[in-house]
């Protein structure tokens, strides 16, 4: 049998409210700004998903999704502690994407040979196979099996993974929302590199890249992983790690680069006593973070800063910046050149944050991370 019509008056004022509901949506979301987090999630805690709760916590960003390579650790236990977070913070609506299990060409056997030829790495990430003895780490003990995940302290997550992969999510996204996305990367490149593959267009359709990584001249810190870098002054873990995906992501045609190498995150360190005061904070995973943080350098969480908000930037400078891919003592280390003076093989401008006003990014940290969680 086939229902009559609704009168004309109610079905223009049923798609009236329609239409505005769905305007009113698209304000409320346009009005923020939309970011995918790449990052190695390596926990719990950790400079990785404190990184990842600033921005969670920040009203005025929308994340889309977080994406995540191997790096510090495996692809598949840093995606556990990723689930893991969003179940404590409260956000299991944040899509969680695997990406690349290993990075493009390097592999733990080359890195080995490369030791044999160069000297030993302080840091290797996921194949770093006796930790530093700095008295402050846990993680758990060394496995080769990369699709091993180990029981994790703060509990094992319910909700599962997405079944898109890295690289086609970030496709798809910045293809949703042309010029509206940003990336801000604080781990390998590798997911960045194969969707650029993937997608020619993938990079010119974002909004802009910000990425945690690099190094050119820092001054060495009172803390044991300034010896990454002390005798090694260009050398970084996350650009080292895969240092062929690197300088794709670097030559492929963004509209704006933002670099936040090691060099300003020197001045930084995660305290015992902001561990403390969070402990008295308002957010669903303070508790979590006062008991499993552990004092370092705030790599990770500068590059948010600093994209949040730019202004606590107080020295910067415009480079041509690559990464050297060649076998040899300087593999995975920075290049660059002033503007003008590369050698012309699709360099692109990179805003190379120096120095930050250490004590507004500090009180910003804990401001967010200690703030009730946002409406979203």
């Amino acid at each position: 049998m086939i229902k009559p019509l609704a009168p004309l008056p109610r079905l223009l004022s049923l798609l009236a409210l329609a239409l505005l509901a769905g305007v009113c949506g698209a304000q409320e979301s346009g009005a923020r700004r939309k970011v995918i987090i790449d990052q190695d999630a390596f926990g719990p805690a950790s400079s990785n998903l404190q990184a990842i709760l600033m921005l969670l916590q920040a009203s005025d960003v929308y994340v889309l999704g977080i994406t995540i390579p191997s790096g510090d650790g495996w692809r598949d236990e840093e995606v556990s502690h990723t689930l893991r977070l969003l179940e404590i913070a409260g956000r299991t609506e944040v899509p969680v994407h695997p990406g690349a299990v290993f990075p493009l060409l390097n592999t733990q056997q080359r890195t080995k040979v490369w030791e044999q030829l160069y000297g030993k790495l302080f840091y290797k990430g996921a194949w770093t196979e006796t930790w530093p003895a700095e008295g402050t780490v846990r993680r758990s003990p060394y496995h080769a099996d990369p699709f091993l995940v180990p029981p994790s302290p703060a509990g094992e997550p319910k909700i599962k993974p997405s079944s898109e992969t890295a690289a086609a999510f970030l496709v798809r996204t910045v293809r949703a929302f042309p010029g509206q996305v940003t990336i801000i990367a604080a781990g390998p490149l590798t997911d960045l590199a194969m969707a650029s593959r993937l997608d020619p267009q993938f990079a010119s359709l974002a909004r802009e890249l910000v990425f945690m990584g690099g190094s050119y001249n820092p001054v060495a810190a009172d803390n044991a992983f300034a010896e990454e870098y002390a005798n090694a002054p260009r050398r970084e873990f996350n650009m080292r790690f895969d240092p062929e995906a690197a300088s794709i992501v670097l030559h492929e045609p963004w509209k704006k680069i933002t670099q936040v190498p090691i060099d300003p995150t020197t001045r930084t360190l995660f305290k015992p006593e902001f561990f403390r005061q969070l402990s008295t904070g308002r957010a669903p995973f303070d508790a979590y973070l006062a008991q499993f943080g552990q004092p370092y350098p705030m790599w990770d969480e500068l590059a948010v800063a600093v994209w949040l908000d730019p202004s606590i930037v107080t020295r910067s400078t415009t480079l041509l910046v690559d990464i050297d891919t060649s076998f040899t003592a300087g593999y995975g280390d920075t290049l660059s050149w002033s503007v003008g003076a590369g050698p012309g093989l699709g360099e692109r401008p990179v805003l190379v944050v120096q120095d930050v006003d250490v004590p507004r990014f500090e009180r910003m940290t804990l401001d967010l991370l200690s703030r009730p969680t946002p409406a979203h």
